[in-house]
C-alpha cells in the first residue's frame, strides 16, 4: 500500500512545493499556500472503466450519446450547443443570488417530467429548503429526487440507486472525498472530486451540471484545472436587483462558444427572453441626447443594444471616466480620438458610459456607436432614433469594416429601424439591404457624427 505524502498547493493557481512559501511563484499571492495530504497515483494508465488505455482509429470512433436532451427553455439550450449532451461534465458559475439553483431547478423538473430521472444534490442546503424552492416554481415532478450530502462516495452510491439522464451538484467547493486529508473547497479537493464526476458522467452517460463560486473579480473560484476538465463553462451574469440575467458559454466542447442567452428573473423564477433586442430597447428613451443603437454580435446572435453616454464639465483638474458594460481602454482611446480627430474638446468633461440590460459589449464594432453616443451627449444633439450604428474606429479616425454585417442588418430591419450607419468597406460587395433599410456607409468618425447628429 503505497503512502501518502506532504505537499504544499497554492490555493489560487494550483502551485505545487514540497516545502511551504510565503510567496507563491506561480500567481504571486501572498499566504496562499496549503498543506495537503497527496496519495501516490497506482500504477498503468487506464480510462475512465478502468480498462487499460488502447488507441483506436479515427474512423473506429463513434458518437456514444448523438442525441442531445431538451432542458425546456430555448435561451439554455442555445447556450449549451442545442440541449444537453449526455455524459458531459457542465460547470454553471455566477454571483450569489444571480439565479443559478433556480434555473436548474427548473431544469431539472422539465427533464424529469420529459426524459428519466434526475438527482439533484445539494451541499449548501437542506432538501427541505430545496422543495420550498420547488413549490414556489409550482414544480411537481414525480422523477425528480434531492439528496442533501457533501460525501462523495454517498452521492455515487445515489447515482447507483437512481440511475439519473442528468445530476446536479450545488455545490462543488461543498464536495469532498474522506480519503483526502485536505478540507472541503481545497484545490485537491475541488479538483479531485471534479475529476471523479466526470468519470460518472463518461462511464454511465450522465449529464453532470456543476455550480461554482465566484471570486470578488467574478471569476471562478478554485484551480483553473477546474474549467479545464469541464465539457461546458457558463457565467450567469448580471445584477441580482436588476430583472434580467445573462448567460454565457465561454468554453464549449459541444457547441459554439460565447454563446448567450437572455433571461428574465420573475416570482414564478426565470423566463426565457425570445426577443433580446425588443427587450433591451422597450424602454430606450426619445429624442434625448447620449443615447444610440448598436447593432452587435454576440456568439451567433445578432443583439440591438443601447449604449448611454453622459458628459458634464468636469469640477476638478482630472476628469472622471466611469465604464458599466463596455472595455474602459476601449472608451479612453475613444475619448482620445474624438480630442484629436474630432475637435470635440472632451477631455474637460467628467464621461459616464453604460450598455443598457446589463449586456456587455467587448467586440471592436461598438466603436462607432461609442463614438456617436459622447459626442451626442456633449453637444446635447439627440441621435436619430430609428439608425443603428456598427464600426470599428481606429487611431487615426478612421472607421474600418467589421464582419458579421448581413445578420445586423437583418435584426435592425426585423426591429423596425429604416437605416443603418455602417463602415463604408463593408458597403462593398454586401448583399441588398433586408426590409428595405437604407445603408449609409461613412469612412471617419467625423463623417458619422454628421450623419447621425446633423
Amino acid at each position: 500500500m503505497s503512502r501518502a505524502r506532504t505537499v504544499y498547493i497554492c490555493q489560487e493557481c494550483a502551485y505545487r512545493s514540497p516545502r511551504w512559501l510565503g510567496r507563491c511563484p506561480g500567481c504571486g499571492g501572498w499566504n496562499t499556500m496549503a498543506e495537503e495530504r497527496q496519495p501516490h497515483a497506482p500504477a498503468g494508465r487506464r480510462d475512465a472503466a478502468g480498462r487499460p488505455v488502447s488507441p483506436v482509429l479515427l474512423t473506429d470512433a463513434v458518437e456514444p450519446h448523438p442525441h442531445r436532451l431538451s432542458t425546456g427553455s430555448g435561451e439554455l439550450d442555445r447556450v449549451l450547443g442545442g440541449g444537453i449532451v449526455p455524459g458531459s461534465l457542465v460547470l454553471i458559475g455566477g454571483d450569489p443570488g444571480i439565479g443559478k439553483s433556480t434555473l436548474l431547478l427548473q431544469v431539472a423538473a422539465h427533464v424529469a417530467a420529459s426524459q428519466g430521472n434526475f438527482l439533484y444534490i445539494s451541499g449548501e442546503e437542506s432538501a427541505a429548503q430545496v422543495a420550498m424552492r420547488g413549490r414556489r416554481l409550482g414544480i411537481d415532478a414525480g422523477r425528480l429526487y434531492l439528496l442533501a450530502e457533501t460525501d462523495i462516495r454517498m452521492m455515487e452510491q445515489a447515482f447507483d440507486e437512481v440511475r439519473p439522464v442528468a445530476a446536479v451538484i450545488d455545490s462543488i467547493q461543498t464536495v469532498y472525498d474522506p480519503e483526502l486529508g485536505s478540507a472541503p473547497g481545497s484545490v485537491t479537493q475541488v479538483r479531485e472530486c471534479a475529476a471523479q464526476f466526470l468519470r460518472l458522467a463518461k462511464t454511465r452517460g450522465t449529464a453532470v451540471f456543476l455550480v461554482g463560486h465566484v471570486t470578488k473579480g467574478g471569476d471562478l473560484a478554485g484551480p483553473r484545472t477546474l474549467e479545464h476538465i469541464v465539457d461546458a463553462v457558463l457565467y450567469f451574469e448580471g445584477d441580482r436587483h436588476h430583472v434580467y440575467r445573462i448567460l454565457r458559454a465561454v468554453k464549449n466542447r459541444f457547441g459554439a462558444t460565447n454563446e448567450v442567452g437572455l433571461f428574465e428573473m420573475t416570482a414564478a423564477g426565470l423566463r426565457e427572453v425570445p426577443s433580446p433586442s425588443e427587450a433591451l430597447l422597450a424602454e430606450r428613451p426619445q429624442q434625448a441626447s447620449g443615447s444610440v443603437v448598436v447593432a452587435g454580435i454576440e456568439g451567433t446572435r445578432p443583439l440591438l443594444v443601447e449604449v448611454q453616454a453622459l458628459l458634464a464639465a468636469s469640477p476638478f483638474g482630472h476628469p472622471r471616466r466611469t465604464v458599466s458594460g463596455l472595455d474602459a481602454n476601449r472608451v479612453a482611446f475613444i475619448l482620445a480620438v474624438l480630442e484629436k480627430r474630432g475637435g470635440l474638446r472632451v477631455g474637460t468633461h467628467d464621461a459616464y458610459l453604460k450598455v443598457s440590460g446589463g449586456l456587455r459589449l467587448s467586440e471592436p464594432a461598438a466603436d462607432l456607436g461609442i463614438a456617436v453616443a459622447v459626442a451626442s451627449s456633449f453637444l446635447d444633439r439627440p441621435a436619430a432614433a430609428d439608425t443603428a450604428v456598427f464600426g470599428e474606429v481606429g487611431l487615426s479616425g478612421e472607421v474600418r469594416a467589421v464582419t458579421r454585417v448581413e445578420p445586423r442588418l437583418q435584426e435592425a430591419a426585423r426591429m423596425g429601424l429604416t437605416r443603418c450607419v455602417l463602415p463604408a468597406g463593408n458597403l462593398r460587395g454586401a448583399p441588398a439591404a433586408p426590409g428595405g433599410i437604407q445603408l449609409v456607409g461613412v469612412t471617419t468618425v467625423s463623417e458619422a457624427l454628421e450623419v447621425m447628429l446633423g
